[in-house]
């Protein structure tokens, strides 16, 4: 039983009176007075221990008996069914001859409130390369440039900083082993994207690893011929996403989720510089040291050891 905190009767007062009104011959007035409520009050908790014994002292569903407005359970199971026929709120509501609140209602009870849920919902594809260096994942992030502590640091808004300009993270991560190489560019056009594929390759044949396969997005910089060309020279067979189907990079989008919360926004810089010296560090903290749930609470370069390459033996 949930009383109310200002109630004046519990179960047992409200028993207690009850017998003083029955067995100890008091009046309403005077159990009433004992028990500091109105003679009324005492009156209606006799007539239920009367009518249901001591379970009629219990507290009561506040609900109504009934509710004459409430919309039957065919109704709303046909609400359901028209919407399934992809029937839009308004016209259910003149054929069941509802509200439109009504189905709304019903509707969001049902998770049907958009037409969208009503597409099937596709199962989460996971897959992974069996070695590293298999397929490698490359995407970007735009960051906007930081000339001093503002609004987002003092919480004062004129602290705004406008016009800043942007600076962009290219991000690499690779299929099998987690590891991730990253750098900041001054913006994501074809000579930084291709100057960060062949750095990228270069840092992952210093760990013994060489790339085979490459995913990136369809931005214009990875579509064009210098970044072609590059992939040939490093052997490396290029592929793209789905257009619109971000998930397809699923692993570089979800380094870039960490790299946010953990590095780009996790601390107060004071500039741009200041950002970009610690990423070296958290870089260093993500590939050797922080446990990836992703494979199995280890580290990545942990794993990169288990496919026979001995590069823990390089960490310092």
């Amino acid at each position: 039983m949930n009383t109310h905190k200002h109630a004046r009767l519990t179960f047992a007062r409200r028993l207690q009176m009850v017998q003083q009104l029955t067995f100890e011959g008091f009046s309403f007035a005077q159990a009433a007075a004992e028990h500091g409520v109105t003679p009324a009050t005492a009156r209606k908790w006799l007539a239920r221990y009367l009518a249901g014994g001591e379970s009629g002292l219990e507290d009561a569903s506040s609900r109504p008996s009934r509710s004459p407005r409430s919309i039957s359970p065919a109704k709303a199971l046909l609400i359901v069914e028209l919407r399934r026929r992809h029937l839009l709120q308004a016209r259910i509501a003149r054929s069941v001859g509802v509200s439109e609140s009504t189905v709304s209602r019903v509707l969001a009870r049902a998770g049907l409130s958009k037409l969208s849920d009503l597409k099937p919902v596709e199962p989460v594809q996971r897959y992974e390369h069996e070695a590293p260096g298999d397929l490698l994942h490359i995407d970007t992030k735009k960051l906007g440039c930081i000339v001093r502590p503002s609004h987002r640091v003092t919480g004062d808004r004129r602290d705004r900083v406008n016009g800043a300009g942007w600076e962009t993270l290219f991000v690499a991560v690779d299929d099998h082993a987690r590891i991730a190489f990253t750098q900041m560019q001054p913006d994501e056009k074809t000579p930084q994207a291709v100057q960060f594929l062949r750095n990228a390759a270069a840092y992952y044949a210093s760990l013994g690893v060489r790339l085979k396969r490459l995913l990136t997005d369809n931005g214009a910089a990875f579509r064009s011929r210098d970044f072609a060309t590059a992939c040939k020279d490093l052997g490396i067979q290029h592929r793209f996403t789905r257009a619109y189907r971000p998930q397809t990079n699923g692993k570089a989008e979800r380094f870039i989720q960490s790299a946010l919360r953990e590095w780009a926004y996790g601390w107060t810089y004071q500039n741009s510089s200041h950002r970009t010296a610690a990423l070296a560090s958290w870089m260093h903290h993500y590939n050797w040291h922080r446990p990836h749930s992703g494979i199995g609470g280890v580290a990545p370069m942990t794993r990169l050891n288990a496919s026979g390459h001995n590069v823990l033996t390089l960490h310092i």
